[in-house]
């Protein structure tokens, strides 16, 4: 029987911190911090809502990042 797989783990990185950064500039310094996948996304967009590790999420306004959360 193969072993279960063991998920990977999120950087130490709080959501929070990039609330109100210019998008090119948080997803660049989320690059930088070990997220591995960085998805912008304008409100409201229709998304699926399984967890990836290592993957931001965020939500862009007017250029800004006006949300964000892990998976």
């Amino acid at each position: 029987m193969a072993p279960i797989p063991t998920p990977g783990a999120d950087p130490e990185d709080p959501p929070e911190a990039y609330v109100g950064l210019a998008a090119p500039a948080a997803e660049r310094l989320a690059r930088e911090r070990g997220w591995t996948t960085v998805r912008s996304l304008p409100p409201g967009a229709i998304i699926t809502l399984e967890y990836r590790y290592g993957r931001l999420n965020f939500e862009v306004e007017n250029g800004r990042v006006k949300r964000c959360w892990k998976g």
